[in-house]
């Protein structure tokens, strides 16, 4: 039966070559539509939330600043100052913090190498402050360890336009004795290129980073700058931040209600957004890919009603020699299904050469790289099977409702 309705169709297609091209291509258009807007979506999204992480995966940032409510006599307005130990309480009080680390900060410190001297951005932090800051080394190079920050070594970790910038000749920075405002330290890593599109005190391939102990005995830092700490999971964030706000309240005697007196930058509410964000985007693009293949069934479905009013004869007579209504139902959704399938395959096979191309025009520093998924091409395949269905199936079943005696008049 099948094969019957195979020869049918061909023969048919032959008679209607134009309209066969267009009715295709309409599909074809209408599937790489679909698929494509939904790969780039997806791209764009990988693309965002890199850039995204490229500060730190899930950080909570915190800067102890000032008072703004008075709190059991005394008055606002006054200044937080936080020590090394005021942070390190912190893991011990709040459980809910995987990682945490100080933040020293200096601007304008002087690196020198080889007779080259550069401004840099220095910070000192702890040894977790590499893993949530996604400063990973390149090959070759470390971060800080336990033994660094104990020992108070002179070790100091160069972004990568730093490195770039300081050994200008092409010599390997890891290994070699720089000097910190006159004071050798040795290079133990460079950072790896990573995208970033937000900081709090510049993009980190520029910033040198040092551990905090000996950040504190060359500048005499007694006071943190800044902390930052990342929970055991996204979802303790919220916890985490009325603890640290509570426990640092106990220790500096200001009320736990005042929020400024603590500020915190929680990027975890950022990333919140952008799924959001990007899941109505992507929505909104697949009802657009999806609304250019419906008008490809439209075409569709005009071309097997044409079908059906060429052939009335024919199924007059098919219907006279005993043929049922399923049998000529089947033969034209089989039709609709084959034209639906053969344009299907051509839009995909279109979509992925798209994106297996687009890296080569230089555009997924903006973009992203387009990424046909898994659900990418179950979406467009239900679209599709739902187009193709609807277009061929109220053809033929007005085909299949014919009257064998009215359909051979005509």
């Amino acid at each position: 039966m099948l094969r019957n309705l195979f020869v049918q169709f061909l023969r048919d297609a032959r008679s209607q070559r134009l309209r066969l091209f267009l009715t295709v291509f309409g599909l074809v258009w209408g599937t790489a539509a679909v698929t494509l807007l939904l790969a780039f979506g997806e791209g764009l999204q990988q693309r965002v939330l890199v850039s995204q992480k490229g500060l730190g995966d899930a950080i909570v940032i915190n800067w102890p600043m000032r008072t703004t409510l008075p709190w059991q006599g005394m008055p606002r307005g006054r200044a937080i100052r936080m020590t090394s130990e005021d942070v390190e309480r912190l893991r011990g009080e709040v459980p809910e913090i995987a990682r945490l680390s100080e933040e020293h900060s200096r601007r304008g410190a002087r690196i020198s190498w080889n007779g080259k001297s550069l401004a840099v951005d220095l910070a000192g932090t702890n040894a977790e402050f590499g893993e949530m800051r996604n400063l990973i080394p390149r090959a070759g190079g470390r971060f800080f360890n336990a033994a660094d920050l104990g020992e108070r070594r002179r070790v100091i970790f160069l972004g990568d336009q730093l490195a770039e910038d300081l050994f200008a000749g092409g010599a390997e920075p890891v290994g070699q004795l720089v000097r910190l405002d006159g004071v050798p330290f040795l290079v133990i890593g460079v950072m790896q290129k990573k995208d970033q599109d937000s900081s709090y005190s510049g993009r980190d391939k520029d910033r040198a980073t040092i551990p905090a102990p000996t950040f504190r005995a060359l500048y005499g830092a007694e006071y943190v700058d800044l902390f930052i700490y990342q929970a055991a999971d996204v979802s303790l964030v919220p916890t985490a931040k009325r603890k640290v706000l509570e426990t640092a309240a106990r220790r500096h005697r200001f009320d736990p209600a005042d929020e400024e007196a603590i500020q915190v930058w929680d990027t975890t509410e950022g990333l919140k957004f952008l799924g959001t964000f990007f899941v109505a985007f992507r929505l909104f693009l697949g009802v657009v890919g999806a609304l250019t293949l419906v008008v490809g069934g439209i075409g569709v479905s005009n071309i097997m009603h044409v079908a059906v009013e060429e052939r009335t004869k024919e199924i007059g007579v098919k219907m006279a020699l005993g043929a049922k209504p399923r049998f000529v139902l089947g033969q034209f959704l089989v039709e609709t299904l084959f034209l639906t399938v053969l344009g299907g395959a051509a839009g995909f096979l279109l979509s992925w050469a798209i994106c297996a191309g687009f890296p080569a025009l230089g555009l997924v520093e903006y973009v992203g790289t387009p990424r046909i998924s898994g659900q990418v091409a179950a979406v467009t395949t239900l679209v599709l099977g739902a187009v193709g269905l609807t277009a061929g199936f109220f053809p033929a079943r007005a085909a299949a409702r014919l009257s064998p005696v009215e359909a051979l008049r005509m």
